[in-house]
């Protein structure tokens, strides 16, 4: 099963959000402050921190800091109540993955923590194959029939995720969500128009089609 870790000092929200992860197929650890998310860090592995900022004793921003030192890959997500400007820039500054802001909807909210999941999970493959086509996560570079194929970091990883999950849909909110999270400029106009050019690129491969989903979005299909 799923571990994560919530931080958070006050204890009816972290009762609630443990209860929206545990509804949800989770295992949800609790502590009120960053000292002792460091603690059970090292006491048992988790797969992703959920993290108020403002805490005693440790911060989420120092605790971000700390567990970025040793763990480059752990998903972190913030919820907090500061939504200024300088504070969202210091947390990805300092590594975290996400942002929500109190209060917060549970739905999102669930939906932020899978969509971290999935991308945690397509982080621990290396490389991918379909057909023709092969992906290096580790080269960051993808081949057809041995010879590169001229991809953009966002296009790679847009079509590693479609293929690491074939015929699952994802709705261009999801997409730009992911790979563009806080681009004001990005819209789902914008996504239409790379999945048109991973089309064009990958017209010689042989071993996948990406799909419309009318209404919702794309996905991948394996030949």
């Amino acid at each position: 099963m799923i571990q994560i870790l919530v931080a958070e000092d006050d204890k009816a929200m972290n009762a609630l959000v443990r209860s929206y992860l545990t509804d949800n197929g989770y295992e949800a650890t609790p502590c009120d402050n960053g000292r002792e998310a460091m603690r059970l860090l090292d006491e048992k592995p988790f797969d992703m921190i959920i993290t108020d900022v403002m805490m005693p004793e440790m911060d989420g921003f120092e605790l971000a800091r700390r567990v970025r030192e040793t763990d480059k890959k752990i998903p972190i997500l913030y919820m907090t109540a500061l939504d200024d400007k300088p504070s969202k820039q210091l947390g990805y500054r300092l590594g975290i993955d996400d942002y929500v802001v109190k209060p917060f909807d549970a739905d999102l909210l669930m939906l932020r923590v899978a969509a971290l999941l999935r991308r945690a999970n397509i982080e621990r493959c290396r490389e991918l194959v379909a057909g023709n086509l092969r992906m290096s996560r580790d080269e960051h570079t993808a081949y057809v029939d041995g010879e590169e194929l001229p991809l953009t970091v966002r296009e790679f990883d847009i079509l590693f995720k479609l293929l690491s999950f074939p015929r699952r849909t994802f709705t261009r909110t999801q997409l730009m969500d992911e790979f563009w999270g806080f681009d004001s400029s990005a819209s789902s106009r914008t996504v239409d128009v790379y999945i048109a050019k991973l089309r064009e690129k990958t017209s010689r491969c042989d071993g996948f089609d990406i799909m419309t989903v009318h209404g919702l979005g794309y996905k991948a299909v394996l030949r």
